[in-house]
């Protein structure tokens, strides 16, 4: 059976701090560690107050240092705000501190708005560009030093940082394929080119000093609750941020409610963004994954839950890790 893993976004939800959102990551990822879940990663976004996992390095060694064994990463930090030897030097200090568990997913895309982007001092047109330079350059930094190399990344060189490479679309599965990097599909917001990238990627593969054949991950939304009535309800919060993301006015993760606010068209574009989700019961859910899994030949799912209640969204992921166990046992 296919490992299963968490991407967690460090909601903020109405009402609530950053700093509750970042004990809730850290409950989330302990929990997460005793059900077997095989990573926990966490995503940079920019200017969104429902959002608080901006300084994406500083959160994972927060949960890499409440946590034993689970994987701890980036799911991922977008390169073009950043320079290489930055992330490097960031990466290299958690690998050092918590060494065989850190991985650093890497994306192309700034993580906001153009406004945000220019704000982070990255000129954006060449920074997207330079894309495949800067991964280069990266790994570059995380090999073993050579004689006459001037700059180091200290600490970084020698420690062979995991990386990864993610997208939602044709760019990243094709540079993957060429590096022989694994490769993770953003399907949970965006699926229209998931097939397609799956398989440009496990076609153009080329084996690596990191990866002898293609690895392919593909995120899942999971709303699993003990009746199907609760998990449709639990998704309306999801329904609602990305209603207002797309509205331009981006908040706090709302409480779920009966029904949502949005005309017709509005509902079909949000169903269409989030046709990647498994949401019902345990048997519904379970059926869910399966065809996820059957569909797409992942080696790993990424399993993501943008639920307002705590204690409902660890339920959701309690729910996942005990289907897995299920599957696993060909039960």
């Amino acid at each position: 059976m296919i490992p299963f893993s968490v991407l967690d976004l460090s909601p903020v939800i109405a009402g609530a701090t950053p700093a509750d959102a970042f004990r809730n990551t850290l409950d989330l990822a302990q929990h997460a560690e005793r059900w077997n879940y095989r990573r926990f990663w966490l995503a940079e976004h920019h200017n969104m107050t429902g959002i608080a996992s901006a300084a994406t390095s500083v959160v994972i060694g927060y949960v890499a240092g409440g946590t034993k064994t689970i994987r701890v990463g980036s799911g991922g930090v977008m390169l073009p705000n950043h320079a290489p030897l930055v992330i490097a030097e960031q990466f290299g200090t958690l690998e050092s501190l918590y060494p065989g568990r850190i991985d650093l997913g890497l994306g192309r895309a700034p993580g906001t708005d153009q406004s945000t982007a220019r704000a982070l001092r990255r000129d954006l047109q060449n920074s997207a560009d330079s894309f495949p330079d800067d991964v280069a350059e990266l790994q570059r930094y995380f090999a073993d030093p050579v004689a006459g190399q001037r700059i180091r990344a200290v600490p970084g060189a020698g420690l062979h940082v995991p990386l990864w490479l993610l997208g939602s679309s044709l760019f990243s599965a094709q540079l993957a394929a060429a590096l022989g990097l694994p490769f993770a599909f953003a399907s949970h917001f965006a699926p229209d080119y998931m097939l397609t990238a799956l398989q440009v990627y496990r076609a153009q593969f080329r084996p690596s000093e990191t990866l002898d054949k293609p690895y392919a991950m593909v995120g899942v939304n999971l709303f699993a609750a003990d009746t199907n009535e609760e998990a449709r309800r639990l998704f309306t919060s999801l329904q609602q941020q990305f209603i207002n993301l797309r509205r331009g006015t981006p908040g706090q993760l709302q409480p779920p409610v009966d029904r949502v606010a949005a005309s017709e068209m509005e509902l079909n574009s949000v169903a269409h963004s989030l046709a990647c989700t498994a949401i019902g019961d345990r048997d519904a859910v379970r059926e869910g994954l399966k065809s996820i899994i059957e569909q797409t030949g992942a080696d790993e799912l990424m399993l993501t839950a943008q639920i307002y209640d705590h204690e409902a969204r660890l339920r959701s992921f309690e729910i996942g890790a005990e289907i897995w166990e299920e599957m696993a046992g060909g039960k």
